[in-house]
């Protein structure tokens, strides 16, 4: 599945009639919400001795990759050409791939 196919399909299930404002902070909570239970499946595994609950970490992500669908609506973007834009940013940011030096030093 492409990104675009996957934020058309995800959005059936958007709450019709809801204001750009309204999508965007619901997008906003969102991802912050999911984001939390995504850290605190990891925090349970690093500080609670949890196994670590891969099925949990794979739903949650797929809960942030619905309200990033949001966000983008909201915004009228296509999700494939966010997440184009970010490759070449990260391209420009580490040509040669990922690097300390690079990181601390970015142009």
């Amino acid at each position: 599945m492409d990104a675009n196919d996957y934020q058309r399909q995800a959005l059936r299930s958007a709450a019709p009639g809801r204001s750009r404002n309204e999508r965007l902070l619901n997008a906003a909570l969102g991802l912050c919400g999911e984001s939390g239970e995504w850290a605190d499946t990891l925090k349970k595994h690093a500080f609670h001795d949890h196994p670590l609950d891969e099925a949990a970490l794979r739903a949650e992500l797929g809960d942030i990759l619905w309200y990033v669908a949001l966000a983008c609506d909201a915004l009228d973007l296509q999700m494939g050409d966010v997440m184009a834009e970010n490759i070449a940013k990260l391209r420009r940011r580490y040509p040669d791939g990922f690097s300390s030096e690079r990181s601390l030093n970015r142009p």
